[in-house]
């Protein structure tokens, strides 16, 4: 890759001349394999026609004794991609042009000898010379460009070309940045969603439920112009948004019980993570408190994370890629493929968490303390200690006996980091809108831009201009006509899954899903250690995915791993299978307590108005005229004898939950 030079001239010099033959260049394998004529991974970057080749035969051929370059040799200081954006017509060509500034600065054209790499082949395709040919698909894609050390990005734009009119005033920053970038794109938006629809979407969202009927009713008659910011602010003072969203961390935080020992370890941390939620505290103080935990969990319920994530890279590891989003596990044993950061940068950040270890405190419970030693872990390929070192900021020197974790914590949460308030803004973004500005939400690097940079700083900025309130984020992003827009799409933005042109559905995850099912059938599950009535959302440890068969089938995670992407949320035959054929929601259905037992029992109804009631409560809107018809039609064929018509009404709510309408946030 060329990031370390010492041990790329030790590869060349090993192999008794293999690798780069002096006596015979061409017999070279760095030349053998790198024009094809032998295979290998990396396939054939050179023809024996081309410059390049005849480049590298006659640096093999000049060779001294030893493969070293001159101390002199210029470092690279930055590199320069121009146009550095385009916006251009389908089926378009861009050479690009790099330039790199180097360290004596000079400056010397690299567009041959840079890499480039699309981040969407299937709208832009470039060659190793840095031809980028654009194909129909309208959007932007970005070409990644990388000479040595440093990296950039080329950013093409095609536009679709339609009219965008009507679209209303923007209500925040985030409707002024997407709707500037759909009429650049020639992207018409859909049409604003209904109110049942925004109704069930927020509730769902926000508090991790479906609207009950009374909250349905209440808001569909509502007039207020402001009745949707008000529902907003009515569900983040709700108990569920914290139940909802404590569930959310402590699969991000890795909340696993090994066993029934660590049960309330795992329930003290949750709890505090749903206190936390609850009582709206600063991200950053709730990220400062975990990442400086000392004691036991039973004191200091955030010590917890120590005992989930065990030992110091792994720590490390989660550390940035879950409050920073930077994936640091490559640079472990290589400099980082797509970013700057090194194996010293690894080890040094390692470093800030040698200090801790474990050791007994009450019987049956350990205690995680700080140790007055030298911080220090050992880089295994240059077999050096390396001290606690923030990047950017080099090794820090530290007081005798200074636990190390609160000056990374204080780095962490500095509002000067480039990373920390972004990271939260892309991760809750994605959380309402199914993708992140930077997808996965959890890998920012210069070589996976965002689809809109400027949004994104603006919410860097909101967050932090906040105070790091997240209500204050979700808020914004719930307020936005972007969010309230209409999942149905439009003749022009049906392929549309990067602009927000329309709302993208997804599927409930495996707890509301649940959840929502016993809301509708009036049914409830039995949790193991859990009281009567407790809903999934509640649920506050790795376990339950284990014990309960419907959780694990829709995707609710292990908690192994710091990464969302553990949680699945695609659509299955296993799924379709578990709905239909599901034991335990046919007892549901047939239980003298059910939804369809409470509304046959209440004679004061018409066959029509339990249908509308089933309605309200399933989709959070009223059945429509067709609607009414095939359910009238479907209980009026059956006999007059009470077991037939109740048959029917349960015929009714299991096609209502098995409908992709209710299995779905849309």
């Amino acid at each position: 890759m060329g990031f370390e030079p010492e041990k790329d001239r030790a590869y060349l010099r090993e192999g008794r001349g293999r690798r780069i033959f002096r006596a015979a260049p061409k017999h070279s394998l760095l030349v053998l394999k790198g024009s094809g004529q032998l295979p290998h991974k990396g396939g054939s970057r050179l023809t024996p026609e081309g410059d390049d080749y005849q480049t590298l035969i006659r640096w093999i051929g000049q060779l001294g004794s030893k493969a070293t370059p001159s101390d002199e040799e210029p470092g690279v200081d930055r590199i320069v991609v121009m146009p550095s954006e385009r916006i251009t017509l389908p089926e378009a060509s861009q050479q690009l042009r790099v330039t790199a500034h180097m360290s004596d600065g000079s400056s010397r054209d690299i567009t041959r000898a840079a890499v480039y790499e699309s981040n969407d082949e299937s709208m832009a395709e470039v060659d190793l010379l840095g031809l980028v040919k654009l194909k129909s698909k309208s959007g932007t894609a970005s070409v990644m460009v990388r000479f040595r050390e440093e990296m950039t990005v080329f950013r093409a734009t095609v536009p679709l070309g339609a009219p965008v009119e009507n679209i209303p005033e923007p209500k925040n920053l985030i409707d002024t940045h997407i709707f500037a970038k759909l009429q650049t794109l020639g992207l018409p938006p859909s049409e604003p969603c209904d109110d049942g629809t925004f109704l069930r979407r927020v509730t769902v969202d926000i508090a991790g439920r479906l609207p009950s009927l009374e909250e349905t009713r209440a808001f569909l008659s509502n007039d207020s112009p402001a009745k949707r910011s008000q529902l907003i602010d009515k569900l983040l003072e709700g108990s569920s948004y914290a139940d909802f969203f404590a569930g959310k961390w402590a699969s991000i935080l890795r909340n696993q019980r090994r066993n029934d020992r660590n049960r309330p370890d795992t329930y003290a941390f949750h709890e505090w993570i749903r206190q936390s939620i609850q009582a709206n505290k600063p991200y950053d103080q709730f990220v400062h408190e975990i990442l400086t935990a000392t004691g036991t969990i039973r004191d200091n319920p955030p010590v917890a994370w120590y005992r989930n994530v065990n030992g110091d890279k792994e720590r490390m590891q989660d550390m940035g890629q879950v409050f920073l989003g930077i994936r640091l596990q490559c640079a472990q044993c290589h400099h980082h493929p797509y970013e700057t950061w090194s194996q010293d940068d690894y080890y040094g950040l390692a470093a800030f968490f040698t200090t801790l270890e474990s050791k007994p405190a009450r019987p049956g419970e350990g205690a995680f303390v700080h140790r007055s030693k030298t911080a220090l872990a050992k880089n295994p390929s240059s077999e050096q200690d390396i001290g606690p070192a923030l990047p950017g900021r080099g090794t820090l020197e530290l007081s005798p006996g200074e636990d190390p974790r609160q000056a990374l914590a204080d780095w962490v949460i500095d509002p000067e980091n480039p990373y920390f308030a972004r990271m939260i803004a892309n991760r809750y973004w994605k959380h309402f809108f199914g993708r992140g500005l930077v997808d996965p939400e959890d890998d920012m690097r210069i070589t996976n831009p965002p689809t809109h940079p400027a949004l994104l700083n603006a919410l860097e900025q909101h967050v932090a201009q906040s105070q790091f309130d997240l209500k204050s984020l979700i808020r914004l992003i719930c307020n936005s006509d972007t969010y309230q827009t209409s999942s149905a799409p439009n003749e022009h933005n049906r392929d549309d899954q990067q602009n927000y042109s329309r709302f993208y559905p997804r599927r409930l995850q495996a707890e509301v899903l649940a959840d929502a099912i016993n809301q509708l059938t009036n049914g409830s599950d039995s949790f193991r250690g859990q009281p009567a009535g407790a809903r999934a959302i509640q649920l506050p440890d790795d376990q339950f995915a284990r014990e309960f068969h419907f959780l694990a089938i829709f995707g609710r995670p292990n908690m192994a791993s710091a990464c969302e992407c553990e949680r699945t949320s695609t659509f299955s035959l296993a799924q379709a299978v578990q709905l239909v054929n599901s034991k335990e929601t046919s007892s549901k259905l047939a239980s003298p307590l059910s939804r369809v037992s409470l509304l046959l029992r209440d004679g004061s109804l018409s066959d029509q108005d339990r249908i509308k009631e089933l309605y309200l409560r399933a989709y959070s809107r009223p059945a429509t005229a067709s609607d009414l018809k095939i359910a009238s039609d479907h209980l009026s064929a059956a006999s007059g004898d009470r077991t037939t018509l109740r048959a029917s009404y349960e015929d009714l709510v299991w096609v209502l939950l098995n409908s992709r309408e209710f299995i779905y946030n849309h």
